[in-house]
């Protein structure tokens, strides 16, 4: 009587077996930290606190273009095997321009009226915003568009990374539960950890919240809305070598992962309010 084949053990991973995806989850992943010290060391010395609309866009683009123009540089296209264009590091780039364009341009509103979010930069005038959703008191400056870029790349690649290594580990692949319940943990803990960093002593006079305790506690709930919908939808971008996405996918994918987040929002607002 033959004996069954055993089955090959779960090889469990943390980046993607795209190798083109690999490379610039890694290079996020350095880069990020960098940043974050960037925009640490401008909190700390009052940077933003001075800078006019020209020179707060410039220190902006400063922060978010190396996640485009490092690997457009340094990723050759002999490596990649496809143009620039139809690498993973530009296409995750377009999703989350996308994906932060929109947050800020009606998902601030939302911050605005129903977390009790208060930007107080007297220094800026430059601003774009919805002008049908939300009361219209409060406006976001245009250099939050290109920080956004940055903040949201190091999330949504972060949080693959870990959702990878969960969804291919032994009860990830056993248990179905695993991966939306980590998508849960992982964009609560984004969500709680930027209101926890951001909301600090050094920019109480031009960032805070009316209520921070409630904010950390029942409003990261609601902003953790974007990454709900986002990070199961960004996970699929390129993880597959014989399903790798084309611009018009990755835009859509963008536009659809924004959608859901108004939709979310707006239901939150609807049934549960200011916090």
């Amino acid at each position: 009587m033959k004996s069954k084949p055993t089955a090959a053990p779960v090889q469990a991973r943390w980046f993607s077996e795209n190798p083109d995806k690999a490379w610039g989850e890694k290079f996020f992943l350095i880069y990020s930290p960098i940043w974050i010290l960037q925009t640490a060391m401008a909190v700390v010395f009052g940077y933003g606190k001075t800078m006019g609309d020209f020179g707060s866009i410039i220190y902006s683009l400063f922060v978010a273009a190396p996640f485009v123009v490092v690997p457009f540089l340094i990723y050759k296209e002999a490596k990649a095997g496809k143009p620039w264009y139809k690498t993973y590091w530009f296409k995750a780039n377009l999703y989350i321009a996308i994906f932060s364009l929109l947050g800020n341009y009606y998902g601030s509103e939302y911050f605005f009226d129903v977390l009790g979010m208060v930007y107080n930069y007297s220094n800026l005038h430059w601003t774009f915003d919805a002008s049908l959703v939300g009361t219209g008191v409060q406006h976001t400056p245009v250099m939050m568009y290109l920080l956004t870029h940055a903040y949201f790349m190091t999330y949504h690649v972060t949080a693959m990374v870990v959702l990878r290594r969960l969804r291919t580990s032994r009860l990830g692949q056993s248990s179905a539960w695993v991966f939306p319940v980590a998508i849960f943990v992982a964009a609560y803990f984004w969500s709680w950890m930027e209101t926890f960093v951001m909301a600090n002593p050094a920019m109480a006079d031009t960032f805070y919240y009316k209520d921070l305790n409630r904010m950390l506690a029942i409003g990261s709930i609601t902003y953790s809305c974007f990454f709900i919908t986002s990070f199961p939808i960004f996970y699929w971008l390129d993880e597959r070598l014989d399903d790798t996405w084309g611009l018009i996918r990755t835009t859509a994918a963008a536009l659809s992962a924004s959608m859901l987040t108004f939709f979310l929002l707006d239901l939150w607002t609807k049934y549960i309010g200011p916090i």
